[in-house]
């Protein structure tokens, strides 16, 4: 498929972008990585507190650091971004520059649904909130980002896609 093929995912907070990623990268036989746990690693600190400590100005600095860095190796993988990262500091014309980005345009009411389902728990942007709450957060977040997700090269769109939709769009991708 190329000797270096970096993808990324992204997508609001409960898209998918983590189990979707997992399964990807095993069809393509390349390793995947997590943006949030390669920060965590950098800094030695769990995203909530970098949050808390910092304040997100400075977080989303030294998420971009730890992007750009990644991004810079010679290796292909497959990465998920965090839900908030193409939307700051030119993050998405920087994936878009060194990787394919896949948007995983998943309907909000079943985002709503999988994040209900005790997944918010360690979400702190969703903790304490009922459907109804998590509903609203989720419309808010998509119109505050849909423009930079569909700046991706690849969308996939509806609740069910495979890994194997996507290896044949990014083979298309290539190919044109």
């Amino acid at each position: 498929m190329g000797k270096d093929l970096k993808i990324v995912l992204v997508g609001l907070p409960g898209s998918g972008k983590s189990t979707f990623g997992k399964q990807l990268a095993s069809v393509l036989d390349f390793p995947y990585f997590d943006l949030d746990n390669l920060i965590e690693g950098r800094y030695q600190m769990k995203i909530p507190e970098i949050f808390t400590q910092y304040g997100e100005g400075e977080f989303r600095n030294r998420e971009t650091k730890v992007l750009r860095d990644f991004l810079n190796r010679e290796d292909s993988y497959v990465l998920a971004s965090g839900g908030g990262s193409p939307c700051f500091n030119d993050n998405m014309d920087l994936i878009n520059e060194k990787a394919v980005s896949v948007y995983l345009d998943v309907p909000l009411e079943e985002i709503s649904t999988r994040l209900g389902m005790s997944k918010a728990n360690n979400r702190p942007m969703f903790m304490d909130l009922d459907q109804g709450e998590i509903t609203l957060k989720l419309k808010s977040l998509l119109v505050e980002r849909d423009y930079f997700y569909n700046q991706s090269k690849i969308k996939l769109s509806g609740e069910d896609f495979s890994a194997e939709l996507l290896v044949s769009e990014l083979i298309r991708l290539i190919k044109s």
